[in-house]
């Protein structure tokens, strides 16, 4: 396939292939760090994405499988750009990848993001619906919501660790940012 006849479409479609390097059930367009896709006429596409925190040391592999992915279905000229504002949430993360999470064992964020940027005199504590207030995780291997935390970061910093309180397994939660 030539590049010229690349379409956006295609592109996101691709890149839905592209999974995660930490969580590689779900892809970075499940997961929301792909933002836009520009095919310009001439062919050259460009990426826009977002970490899913400053600092993520993931994102040189997420470019460059991007990258690889695209290159391996004949687009030569690929341009990444990274997005810092507004701020990954997991949000953006799809129903279909939510799902995934659940499957591969990992509880997805259960409660939206609060937006807190706009403040400029801090926040009272329960000022905002759902802030310093944890969430309610059901356990991804039996349902139960009588879990716990256990500790705010789990396998990655974007990850809390829970247990069930009835099946007695650990479990990581996918934390709402």
């Amino acid at each position: 396939m030539q590049a010229a006849a690349v379409t956006a479409e295609q592109v996101w479609a691709w890149l839905a292939e592209v999974a995660d390097p930490e969580i590689p059930v779900i892809s970075v367009v499940d997961l929301g760090i792909v933002r836009a896709v520009d095919v310009a006429e001439g062919g050259a596409c460009t990426v826009t994405i977002t970490p899913t925190y400053s600092g993520c040391p993931a994102m040189q592999v997420i470019a460059d499988a991007v990258t690889d992915a695209l290159r391996a279905r004949g687009v030569a000229d690929v341009r990444l750009r990274t997005q810092l504002t507004p701020a990954w949430t997991t949000d953006w993360m799809s129903e279909s990848g939510k799902a995934k999470l659940r499957g591969y064992g990992i509880a997805p964020p259960v409660q939206q993001a609060i937006d807190i940027s706009g403040l400029r005199d801090g926040v009272k504590r329960g000022a905002l619906p759902g802030l310093g207030a944890q969430p309610v995780v059901a356990c991804p291997q039996c349902g139960s919501t009588h879990t716990e935390l256990t500790s705010q970061f789990g396998s990655t910093p974007c990850k809390a660790l829970y247990k069930c309180l009835n099946c007695r397994e650990p479990f990581d939660y996918f934390k709402c940012h």
